[in-house]
Order: structure tokens, then C-alpha cells, then sequence
């Protein structure tokens, strides 16, 4: 009588895409929030012939470079987002609430950036094709309710949802100790006091970028530039909520 040997069969287990303690997924963030700095600031300086010149649909505009900064923001908008998804997979092991309100809270910031994007795109297009034709006293007006709608986004966008931004993210980093405390404690601390600005600016009591609002700005923009490079080149610490094997 012949008989067989069973062996057992042999399982290969898909690889964990969140081995190592996350380090892919850090990495992405802190590529997205660099890439947020790379975008949004040669954005704003080249958005400076239409923020600063009331006249621009009838007189000669700078369309052109106008276009690839309201281009740039897009940019900026889909990276802000990234930084958020791009840790999920970590944070959400340490408040899974908090983790889901800075996604949304990026979505939000990127939604009003648009609402500016788009204005500023419309009042391109009403310099290339109504300048020289239409009444030039309509034209300035409703240029300058564009670049006036752009401006407000402005405020609401990478300035009030800034600010809610570095409490959720800076409380899941700082409760997990993934990065040295200092960093996610720069923008806990900068949060009210750009929130402060903003409100200031809302009511007309400051001028958005200058004086006192713009020192109001450095700290989150310290606390951004520094979670960045550090989720680069460092990655999470290993903590308990990096042990994705637990």
C-alpha cells in the first residue's frame, strides 16, 4: 500500500508596508511639508503684479507668470494635504480622532487656498479678454474684488487652519514623543499667536505680513520647516506606537 507524506503548506505572508518604525511613511511627510515651503513662497512673490497693483486687468499684466504661481498654490494646496495622509498610518496609533481632524483640517486649509487660486485665475482672464473693451472703472472693481477675495483666503487658509493644524499634529507628536518635544512644542506655542494675529487682521486692528503679523508667523513656520527636515532625515522614534509588530 502506498502512502503519502502531508507537508504542510508553506504561507508567505505579504510584507508589512509599515515595518521600521514608519520611516517610509515620515519621509513623505516631511517631503510634503518642504515641497509646501518650495511652492508657496515663489508663489507668493510671483503673485506680487496682481496683489499689489489695483489696476492690473486694464493696464499690462504679467499673465503669464500670474498663471504659474496661481499654479504653484495648487501645488502647495495637493502638498498640505500629503502631509497629513502621509502620517496617518503612524498618528492615528496615538488618537485616531486627532489623526482624522488633521487630514480634514488640511482639506480645508487646501479647499479655501483653491477659492483664492481661482479668483486670481478669473481675473486673468478678464484682462485677456475684456481689456480695451469693457468700461475700465467695472474692470478695476472687479479685479480688486478678486485679488480682495484672494486675500481673505489668504488669512483663513495658510493663516487661521495653520494654526489648527499645529495643535492637532503638534499634540500627537508631542503625546508620542516620535520627535524630540521641542519641535511639535514650537508650534503648539506659535499656534495662538498666529491665531491672535488673524484675528487682529480680521477686524482690522493688523495688516496681514507685516509688522507684528509677520513675527506672529515665524514660529509655525520654524515648527513646519523643522518637522519636515527632521521626518527626512531622522524619521519617528521607536516608540510603542511605532511597533507596528506589537
Amino acid at each position: 500500500m502506498t502512502t503519502t507524506t502531508a507537508h504542510p503548506a508553506t504561507s508567505h505572508a505579504p510584507a508589512d508596508p509599515t515595518r521600521n518604525n514608519g520611516r517610509g511613511y515620515a519621509r513623505a511627510g516631511g517631503i510634503f511639508y518642504l515641497l509646501t515651503f518650495a511652492a508657496s513662497i515663489p508663489a507668493l512673490l510671483m503673485l506680487d503684479p496682481i496683489l499689489n497693483n489695483p489696476d492690473y486687468i486694464v493696464s499690462g499684466g504679467h499673465d503669464t507668470q500670474v498663471t504659474w504661481a496661481c499654479f504653484l498654490d495648487f501645488v502647495n494646496a495637493l502638498a498640505g494635504i500629503g502631509t497629513a495622509v502621509a502620517v496617518f498610518p503612524v498618528v492615528r496609533r496615538v488618537n485616531e480622532s486627532l489623526a482624522l481632524g488633521f487630514v480634514m483640517s488640511r482639506m480645508v486649509e487646501a479647499a479655501v487656498i483653491m477659492i483664492g487660486v481661482v479668483a486670481l485665475l478669473a481675473a486673468v482672464t478678464l484682462h485677456q479678454d475684456y481689456a480695451g473693451t469693457a468700461d475700465p472703472s467695472t474692470l478695476t472693481t472687479t479685479g480688486h474684488a478678486l485679488v480682495t477675495s484672494r486675500d481673505w483666503t489668504f488669512l483663513f487658509g495658510p493663516g487661521f487652519m495653520a494654526c489648527v493644524n499645529a495643535v492637532l499634529f503638534g499634540s500627537l507628536l508631542y503625546r508620542s514623543r516620535l520627535v524630540p518635544r521641542i519641535i511639535p512644542t514650537i508650534g503648539l506655542l506659535g499656534a495662538p499667536l498666529l491665531f491672535t494675529a488673524g484675528v487682529l487682521a480680521l477686524f482690522g486692528h493688523a495688516t496681514p505680513g507685516q509688522g507684528w503679523s509677520m513675527l506672529a508667523t515665524l514660529p509655525i513656520a520654524t515648527w513646519e520647516l523643522s518637522i519636515g527636515f527632521y521626518m527626512i532625515f531622522k524619521g519617528f522614534r521607536s516608540t510603542p506606537y511605532t511597533d507596528f509588530h506589537a
